[in-house]
């Protein structure tokens, strides 16, 4: 997918990314369904076995999601890792828009990190993009061996063609939040991204801006404590993160930490995708704060919360007052909608951020959650809902766990969703995704005036997977997507 095939990966701009592609326009046209922009037609989703009853690998699931498909909405092809207890994660590809000049380059792999192995898988999906093969894996050894890092999480490529990785911490599982390059040819490990001096203590997601010669990132926490599930008191400990950390992109050292106050753990950080422009978002999961980022006049970094979740006053859970722990955030391609997914109180939001200090909430839709009618959760004092929502039924099934990774399609009109969040926590937080297994769900969205609806359509139960119920996570699209790609 690309505006030029000649020019390389991806496109142009944000907006060239929206507009439509004339010949599948006139396929979609013939059944009926035609959207504003270039139609995802594949997904490829990571589906994790750690902590079920499945003794199998994780496993790359391919997605047809065209609608003219005799398959749409159904899993078209599984590869299986080599290796069990990997706990795939988050992905990221070998070229994106960053690389668009380079007709050198094109989107040939998804790099697939794991997680709790430290292991690196490169996926081929150029040669059939519906059946990816296994091209190489990248051992934890050579992590630690060449950059003292481990449990790699967000993957992004650059225009060097190099891949950046972040890391969670390092081989012994204490917090440090590094980096790795891998050469984008050979997949080998070059070495820290970081040229010395102080390292965070944390990380976990980044983003980076070349424009305004930064890379900005965040905290989830300790490794070898998180995953062991979630405890309030590791918080007071200063396990969980804090800081958005701003680095020096052309020196690679850091230059300041924004203290968001201690218990914010900030997750996902989402620049605008303007490159010009200095500023974007992060979602602080425990604290339930969007805090805008952006740079001064001054040259410097800072931050301020433009939205608040608040927590609700509960009966019958872990604690008295339950957050609504932000864990996603995205930001349409055009730059007008944020969207975010509340894993605990089960809702996915959208706000119109035409003007970025003041969002405005335009779209909410609750799907699952903790605190649905007839469950175990009794809401005491709530600062938002006079009810209990009700709970999400499609298709005859509740659907288990909460909403918590998003991805958009390119036209921003729809919203994929899925509700596992991290298999440790999964078990701690909603033990029937064990059990039943995630699922993917579809949102409609209002583009013109914003408003969010469920596609009582749109269904895929993995529960229902052959090898036994299983935890899908992150979506991606062969052709990139707004939360892979990165314009320079």
């Amino acid at each position: 997918a690309g505006g030029c095939g000649a020019c390389g990966p991806g496109y142009s701009s944000p907006l060239e990314a929206m507009k439509g592609e004339d010949e599948q326009r006139e396929k979609l046209e013939l059944c009926g369904a035609v959207p504003a922009g270039p139609r995802e037609r594949l997904l490829y989703l990571p589906c994790i076995y750690r902590n079920t009853a499945s003794r199998l690998p994780d496993f790359l699931a391919t997605v047809d999601v065209d609608p003219c498909s005799p398959r749409y909405c159904q899993v078209i092809h599984r590869l299986p890792m080599p290796h069990t207890g990997d706990e795939l994660h988050h992905s990221g590809w070998n070229a994106c828009s960053s690389c668009h000049g380079d007709p050198a380059k094109s989107r040939d792999f998804l790099i697939l990190p794991s997680l709790v192995s430290s292991r690196i898988y490169i996926v081929d999906v150029a040669a059939d993009p519906r059946a990816p093969k296994l091209h190489k894996v990248v051992e934890a050894e050579e992590l630690a061996r060449k950059g003292n890092a481990a449990f790699p999480h967000t993957s992004h490529c650059l225009g060097s063609g190099e891949i950046l990785i972040s890391c969670l911490g390092d081989p012994d599982g204490n917090g440090k939040g590094t980096f790795i390059l891998l050469d984008g040819e050979t997949f080998e490990v070059k070495g820290n991204w970081e040229k010395g001096g102080k390292i965070p203590n944390l990380g976990y997601d980044f983003w980076y801006q070349p424009r305004h010669n930064v890379l900005l990132s965040t905290e989830w926490g300790v490794p070898k404590v998180l995953a062991q599930g979630f405890d309030p008191r590791d918080v007071e400990k200063g396990h969980y993160g804090r800081h958005i950390n701003v680095w020096e992109w052309s020196g690679r050292r850091l230059l300041q930490q924004l203290d968001l106050g201690s218990g914010s753990i900030p997750l996902e950080i989402r620049f605008l995708h303007d490159p010009g422009a200095a500023q974007g978002f992060v979602g602080c999961a425990l604290s339930g704060e969007i805090q805008r980022f952006h740079k001064n006049g001054e040259g410097k970094w800072e931050a301020e919360k433009v939205i608040e979740v608040p927590s609700k006053k509960v009966q019958g859970w872990l604690l008295p007052e339950m957050p609504g722990l932000i864990t996603d955030i995205l930001i349409s391609l055009d730059d007008r909608f944020l969207y975010f997914s509340n894993w605990l109180h089960g809702d996915v939001r959208q706000y119109d951020i035409s003007d970025p200090k003041n969002p405005k909430l335009v779209g909410q839709v609750f799907l699952g959650g903790s605190i649905s009618k007839g469950g175990a959760v009794t809401v005491v004092e709530d600062r938002e809902l006079r009810d209990q929502p009700e709970p999400c039924v499609i298709q005859g099934k509740r659907v288990p766990g909460g909403p918590q990774m998003l991805q958009l399609s390119l036209d921003g009109r729809r919203l994929y969703v899925t509700t596992s969040l991290f298999s440790a926590w999964d078990r701690q937080f909603y033990p029937e995704l064990l059990t039943e297994g995630s699922v993917l769900l579809q949102l409609d969205v209002d583009t013109e005036r914003g408003g969010l609806a469920l596609n009582p359509k749109f269904l895929l139960d993995f529960g229902k997977e052959p090898g036994g119920p299983c935890l899908a996570h992150e979506v991606r699209y062969p052709g990139g997507d707004c939360t892979s790609d990165i314009w320079l």
